[in-house]
């Protein structure tokens, strides 16, 4: 009799590591979630027929995201987002936004498997991005709301800014484990600091 395989998370081998970073940072794996790619024109009814959808309009601000019911709305491009939802099957979020959008010339394609995201936390949460993310993470340039394609360490990353000291960071789930590895060995630097004082 053939032996059940069970699907593990692409992190579940790093929890323990993050789970120990110094100066009171905080990082976990989080749980996957459904994600689609979803093209449409920012200017038509098909924008507001998603906004309906969703229950809220898309964010059209480049570098911006948006909450949903249950997920995010993502600005990646002039005509580009992706969707997340931490309750819908991937396949049927996909079918449910594909009909929404189909009707204007729109697509919707499932990236559900693409990325896996890990949560940041703590006061010196931006001093630890900045030192292998070259743009510029202050909060009063990228505050509550904003997001990012950009690089961190030698992998690129989606990055979301959720609060003062709070982020996520979709990544390629071929680099997740490099990015995990990253950050624990960048927040070294952090050992012997108080939390919160870096000064």
């Amino acid at each position: 009799m053939a032996d059940t395989l069970y699907r593990t998370h692409p992190l579940e081998n790093r929890r323990a590591a993050l789970a120990g970073l110094p100066g009171g940072l905080t990082a976990y794996p989080e749980p996957e979630c459904a994600a689609v790619d979803l093209r449409v024109d920012p200017a038509g009814p098909g924008a507001e027929a998603v906004g309906r959808a969703l229950g809220t309009a898309l964010p059209v601000e480049p570098n911006t995201w948006t909450h949903t019911t249950d997920g995010q709305l993502i600005w990646l491009g002039p005509d580009e987002w992706l969707v997340t939802s931490s309750t819908a099957l991937p396949e049927q979020f996909e079918q449910e936004l594909g009909w929404v959008v189909s009707a204007f010339d729109g697509a919707a394609v499932d990236v559900s498997a693409q990325r896996t995201s890990i949560r940041l936390r703590g006061a010196q949460a931006r001093e630890l991005l900045s030192l292998g993310c070259s743009i510029d993470l202050r909060p009063t340039a990228f505050g509550q709301g904003a997001c990012a394609q950009t690089h961190l360490g030698q992998t690129g990353v989606l990055l979301l800014a959720l609060g003062a000291d709070d982020f996520r960071l979709f990544v390629r789930q071929s680099f997740a484990a490099y990015l995990a590895d990253w950050l624990v060995d960048a927040a070294v630097e952090f050992q012997d600091f108080p939390e919160g004082d870096r000064t």
